[in-house]
């Protein structure tokens, strides 16, 4: 018993260090997973991240050991739950995020699962040729028929809602027909950084949708200060460029006469001589003949 006492509180000693030898900690679910592709996962974020999966207890008792250096960190105890495991690195939580959720991959339902999205047929050819398969598929509620010669889907149709569970019958079919609705991954429940603890909502950030809307606030921020005519680091050289051209716009308009402006206004001048002459009638001497021919 003691053997086993102190085997526990070595592990105890091993995750407290990992936790408190990184920046950021989080909690992740690793149910579910069969254990080749969870060495998968693990191996292509081995770089930036360490996953270390231990009893939930064990965690639990870690998280208190490390909040004695790590003020709050004993908060992601509330995320400890189903199979848990302890994942720590050094990259910003958004971008462990990230990595977390690229490690997702889509695996045949075996059957018993329960639906994390709307499992669905679309209406269009399937691989099968004309048979009892029609039975077969219509049996588990795919409205399957033959048309010229090929069996098809005629409908769309929603099959399994979120929530529900599959049935070992549709999971069989859904596989023939190379559905596969269920999602493999690491599931992150939370991340502690910095005192602050981080929830997937929270996290999970449409990148492109995000720095869009990034640029679309700092040209709407130029924008206003070119207005108002406030000088930073980013107006600074456009602010003095605008100035410079109202300055020689003005200053063509009312003719002053400056390095700058004095070609422009020779070309004005110029072109303004040449206007008023080509309204001017020519005016013969006053007695002089007309030439006879």
């Amino acid at each position: 018993m003691a053997h086993i006492a102190e085997w526990k509180h070595g592990e105890v000693s091993e995750i407290t260090s990992l936790m408190t030898s990184h920046k950021i900690v989080g909690i992740v679910n690793i149910g579910g997973i069969p254990a080749p592709q969870l060495q998968q996962m693990r191996g292509r974020i081995r770089s930036k991240a360490q996953i270390r999966a231990a009893k939930n207890n064990l965690i639990l008792k870690a998280l208190d050991e490390a909040e004695k250096q790590l003020a709050g960190i004993s908060a992601l105890k509330d995320a400890v739950h189903g199979q848990a495991a302890v994942i720590a690195t050094d990259v910003n939580p958004f971008a462990l995020f990230r990595e977390i959720k690229a490690t997702r991959t889509k695996a045949p339902a075996k059957g018993g699962e329960t639906a994390s999205n709307d499992i669905e047929v679309v209406a269009g050819d399937t691989p099968f040729k004309p048979g009892p398969i029609v039975g077969e598929l219509q049996k588990v509620g795919i409205p399957a028929a033959i048309s010229e010669g090929k069996v098809v889907i005629k409908s769309d149709k929603v099959l399994v809602e979120a929530g529900q569970k599959i049935s070992r019958e549709l999971a069989q079919m859904l596989s023939r027909l190379d559905i596969y609705p269920i999602e493999l991954g690491l599931n992150l429940h939370a991340v502690f950084e910095n005192g602050s603890i981080y929830k997937p909502d929270v996290l999970d950030v449409d990148m492109d949708r995000f720095m869009g809307q990034l640029r679309t606030a700092s040209l709407t921020a130029l924008g206003l200060a070119m207005e108002s005519g406030w000088a930073n680091t980013q107006t600074i050289r456009p602010l003095l460029t605008k100035a410079y051209r109202s300055a020689y716009t003005l200053a063509v308009e009312k003719n002053i006469y400056t390095k700058d402006t004095m070609k422009t206004l020779l070309a004005k001048a110029h072109s303004s001589m040449l206007s008023v002459s080509s309204q001017v009638k020519p005016v013969s001497n006053e007695g002089e003949k007309p030439p006879t021919k």
